[in-house]
């Protein structure tokens, strides 16, 4: 029997519950409220847990947040990537990937801004703010992949532009209130200047 294949104890199963408590605690109350009007008090009761146990799991609401929109935001690319594969025409297909995470972020406009400043600026060496690079390299990746179909050079180069026109577009504050199909067009008239056929 490998490592992997052992049983999980009674600890780790603990520990994932209470994961899973001030995950859905915290997803709730963000999604509800905003990450601004929430403390991680509230979170903490919520989660039926202690809040110096709260802080075991992350340190800052920034990190909670992170927490919480990692998981919708990687559930999001794969949507795109999934819908990309069936797409031939490369713009139509990158705009397939970006679509579903401008959705994501635009689901609470506030935590979704909030969830990129922390990404951007916050602790490198913190777990929950690593895993968000991952995503962006992640989605960076996967639209490079349908850049490099036509046999492109500058796939690499294409998809960090279209990336940073996307983050960029998501954390304007001149865009609060526009839709998510409008976010999705002025990024799509955007790469199409920069990155013609």
């Amino acid at each position: 029997m490998t490592l992997a294949d052992q049983p999980v104890g009674r600890r780790e199963r603990n520990k994932q519950q209470k994961l899973d408590r001030i995950v859905a605690a915290a997803s709730e109350l963000f999604a509800t409220h905003g990450v601004d009007d929430v403390t991680t008090q509230q979170i903490a009761e919520k989660a039926d847990i202690g809040a110096g146990t709260l802080f075991l799991y992350a340190k800052t609401k920034g990190e909670l947040l992170l927490l919480v929109q990692n998981t919708h935001y990687a559930a999001a690319l794969d949507r795109g990537r999934e819908a990309a594969t069936s797409i031939d025409d490369v713009r139509e297909a990158v705009m397939a990937i970006v679509r579903p995470v401008v959705e994501c972020n635009r689901t609470q406009i506030d935590n979704g801004r909030f969830y990129l400043r922390e990404m951007a600026f916050g602790d490198p060496q913190e777990p929950r703010h690593q895993e968000a690079l991952e995503i962006a390299a992640a989605t960076e990746a996967a639209i490079g992949e349908v850049f490099a179909r036509d046999g492109r050079e500058d796939a690499a180069t294409r998809a960090h532009i279209t990336t940073a026109v996307m983050f960029l577009a998501l954390a304007d504050s001149g865009n609060v209130d526009r839709s998510v199909d409008a976010i999705v067009e002025s990024i799509r008239a955007q790469v199409t200047v920069l990155l013609p056929h």
